[in-house]
């Protein structure tokens, strides 16, 4: 059964996902940004998070590239499905990837930001066909 709601709500609902997609291309666009500028610390990250070690600068500066694409697309609104979809899934591999941080919880304080975050691009993927303020059709 669809409800209607009112004209006024659904105004503050597109303004509260824009703020939504905006603080997380935020947090999205300095991960990304951090390939290019400090690649070799993207390498430690990979080694010590997700066990993937021998990682080249290459590699890195290939993953900032297709992530720095992924990033403007899911700002832009392009291909929400897939973009809102992909953003999830990756934020969601960080957060877990560092579950062993949660254990010593107040020595790694800043790990647990990741949980709010990873609800909001969770809320974004959920709600992203009323998601329209600032995207491209």
């Amino acid at each position: 059964m669809q409800t209607s709601i009112s004209n006024d709500t659904q105004k503050k609902l597109q303004w509260s996902l824009l703020s939504l997609r905006l603080g997380v291309f935020v947090v999205m666009l300095v991960w990304t940004l951090d390939k290019f500028v400090n690649p070799g610390h993207s390498m430690k990250i990979f080694e010590k998070f997700y066990g993937i070690g021998g990682m080249s600068e290459v590699a890195a500066y290939v993953m900032g590239a297709l992530q720095l694409a992924l990033v403007f697309a899911f700002v832009l609104g392009i291909k929400k499905r897939i973009t809102y979809g992909v953003i999830f899934l990756m934020h969601g591999a960080s957060t877990l990837s560092a579950f062993n941080q949660y254990f010593d919880a107040f020595n790694n304080l800043l790990f647990f930001a990741a949980w709010p975050m990873w609800a909001a691009c969770f809320a974004l993927y959920m709600l992203r066909n009323e998601d329209t303020k600032f995207t491209v059709k």
